[in-house]
């Protein structure tokens, strides 16, 4: 990541932690899903695309675990991600810009796409690009960090996959001096990091496994 990529990251009010939103799937999906609903998707992705500054805590929640329940997101599988990630290893973010946008079209909520975006447009000195990406990853990290307080297993966060978990640690700076221990849940896997008398708990959700 980026040196100041990581700076914006990391002068974020990150641990100013507020009132938790319980995280409740079921009720993101029914919500999504409905269209009277003000936490319809449609509605949510046309605020976090245009002006995300307006999105609160609770649609960002919405967001960003609701990628689980759809399905046409941006696999790392894909031979587009995967001629998106070969670009960047180039340096060629000219061409980083063009393929990410249109990946990002697609899946907007995609931490990986939005990461690579921002390192484009840091490179290419687009400041305007770079803020607003930069308030959309600020948002969806927002809503993993209000999904617990990572100090037990039970207050764990949530993240959607271990990609995003590995973003979520770049965000907390939390680095290779850590070691990490992992234990299997019926809903999903507990990592472990930990530092000395430092310990964050980090639950991936196997929503397969939930529903």
């Amino acid at each position: 990541m980026n040196c100041r990529i990581l700076f914006f990251l990391l002068i974020l009010p990150f641990f100013g932690f507020g009132q938790k939103t319980k995280l409740d799937l079921k009720n993101i999906e029914k919500n999504l899903s409905n269209p009277k609903s003000a936490y319809n998707y449609d509605r949510l992705i046309f605020k976090f695309r245009g002006l995300p500054k307006s999105v609160d805590s609770i649609e960002a929640q919405h967001l960003y675990y609701g990628r689980n329940f759809r399905k046409d997101l941006v696999s790392q599988a894909g031979d587009d991600f995967k001629e998106l990630a070969e670009v960047f290893k180039s340096n060629n973010f000219i061409e980083c810009i063009r393929l990410g946008k249109i990946l990002y079209s697609k899946d907007p909520t995609n931490l990986d796409v939005i990461l690579i975006l921002l390192r484009s447009y840091d490179q290419t000195k687009d400041i305007g690009n770079f803020a607003h990406h930069i308030s959309q990853l600020r948002l969806l990290t927002d809503a993993i960090k209000d999904s617990g307080d990572g100090k037990s297993e039970k207050t764990a966060f949530k993240v959607n996959s271990v990609g995003d978990e590995y973003i979520f640690l770049n965000v907390m700076n939390v680095g290779q001096d850590y070691t990490r221990a992992s234990k299997t849940l019926k809903d999903g896997i507990v990592d472990v990091w930990e530092k000395g008398e430092n310990k964050i708990y980090i639950k991936v959700l196997y929503l397969d496994l939930i529903f």
